[in-house]
This record gives structure tokens, sequence and C-alpha cells, in this order.
């Protein structure tokens, strides 16, 4: 059970990376429209990649303790 959890953990990390990386370059284009400084685009989007992140890895860590109760 303890195997599941990690590997669990492991895709969480994974995925939230890659949709951390999606986010930010979509919200980073986005925000280069509305914004005259770069420099508060990349901040806005690296705000948002970051939330996107903590996200889908806290997502991870509950799936990784419930889903295996339901495994059994």
């Amino acid at each position: 059970m303890e195997a599941e959890r990690i590997i669990i953990i492991i895709v969480a990390v994974a995925f939230g990376s890659l949709a951390a990386i999606m986010a930010y370059l979509i919200s980073y284009e986005v925000y280069l429209h509305h914004f005259p400084d770069k420099r508060d685009a990349k901040r806005l989007a690296r705000e948002m990649a970051f939330s996107v992140l903590l996200f889908f890895v806290g997502l991870g860590m509950v799936l990784a303790l419930i889903l295996p109760l339901f495994l059994k």
C-alpha cells in the first residue's frame, strides 16, 4: 500500500509540473497583452504557475491518502 501512495505522489508531481509549465506559458501570453512591462507579466505568470503546481500536488497528496483505501 505504501508503494501505491508513492506512485500517486510521483505522478501528481510530474503532471503538476507539466500543468504549471503550461499555465505559465498561457498566462504569460495573456498578460503580455494587458501589461506594457514584461516584468509584471512574468511575475503574475509565475504566481499562476506556482498556484497550479500547489493545487495539483495537493490534490495528489489527498488522493494518495484516500485512493488506497478504496483499492483494497
